[in-house]
């Protein structure tokens, strides 16, 4: 790849002089005499062999390639300031990316509400999320692929906090025979239909809960696990954030169940990192920790 010729101040000069309407008005802006700022302009069009910018009464206006190349050229000033900036920022020790790592039954909308607020303070931060099940969290943290984890146990080598507990609720089609044979349901009657597991996404292959019945389906999502229940296929235990629309909208129902009709799992907070956790991590953990607030309140469950 060839050497630019043309310099990162000589595009900023450009850029001045066309925002701010001539050379003079560029040089104030720039603290630069008024010659210099001519001479990065001429120089400009000498290396490029093409001419960007004409005097039209007393103002300087782009020709049609000036345009152009101006578009472009905004777009490298812009990343050359973002640039600079990220570099400052890790110098201070801000992360230029967090690798967040949820367990799917964490609440979808307390998510989103805490990586909205932390777009707005994030400084430019990539965020990657990545959502598991089960003891998926724990081999992402053993691999070294996360920084901040929700997840259904807390490991033995870190701290962390007890950040929410999900009810889990036992749920068919409205259809189904389990909500309709007009008595509670005891454990020999959901031995003799389909029930529906989620796959634990970690190498562990962990099970959860009540597992007993003589057919079991096995599906990779909690979203796969409510598409084949709203089509009467099964029942499971499900997170009621998945499910309080189908359940609003009479689609599926709560079986009512001897005992065992709702559990809760509780769902921990802590650092990928043993030993350090910076200033980003610690703002979006905060975020985190805050958006399970209205959740308690809201939770009818």
């Amino acid at each position: 790849m060839p050497k630019p010729k043309v310099t990162l101040d000589q595009w900023r000069a450009l850029q001045a002089v066309v925002d701010l309407g001539g050379y003079a008005q560029a040089a104030d802006h720039l603290h630069r005499s008024q010659s210099s700022v001519s001479y990065a302009i001429r120089r400009l069009e000498q290396q490029l062999d093409l001419e960007v910018l004409q005097v039209q009464g007393r103002r300087a206006v782009l020709t049609d390639t000036g345009k152009l190349v101006l578009q472009r050229a905004r777009r490298l000033i812009r990343e050359a300031g973002e640039l600079e900036q990220l570099a400052q920022q890790a110098s201070s020790g801000w992360e230029a990316r967090l690798r967040l790592v949820v367990d799917a039954a964490f609440p979808t909308l307390q998510l989103m509400q805490a990586l909205q607020q932390f777009a707005d303070q994030s400084r430019g931060t990539v965020v990657e999320l990545n959502e598991v099940i089960m003891s998926g969290a724990e081999a992402m943290v053993a691999a070294g692929q996360a920084d901040i984890v929700i997840g259904h146990q807390l490991p033995a080598d870190r701290l962390g906090n007890a950040i929410i507990e999900v009810p889990f609720i036992a749920v068919a089609h409205h259809q189904h025979p389990l909500n309709n044979s007009g008595h509670p349901v005891s454990e020999n009657d959901l031995r003799q239909y389909r029930q529906i597991i989620v796959r634990d996404s970690g190498p562990q292959h962990r099970d959860s809960g009540w597992l007993d019945a003589e057919q079991r389906w096995t599906v990779s999502s909690l979203d796969s696990s409510l598409t084949l229940i709203a089509n009467n296929m099964g029942y499971a235990w499900l997170p009621y954030h998945k499910i309080e629309d189908s359940l609003k909208q009479g689609i599926i129902r709560p079986i009512p169940l001897q005992q065992g009709q709702i559990y809760q799992a509780a769902l921990y907070l802590y650092f990928g990192q043993q030993t350090y956790a910076g200033p980003a991590a610690r703002l979006l953990s905060s975020l985190l920790e805050q958006s399970v607030e209205q959740y308690r309140s809201n939770n009818a469950y």
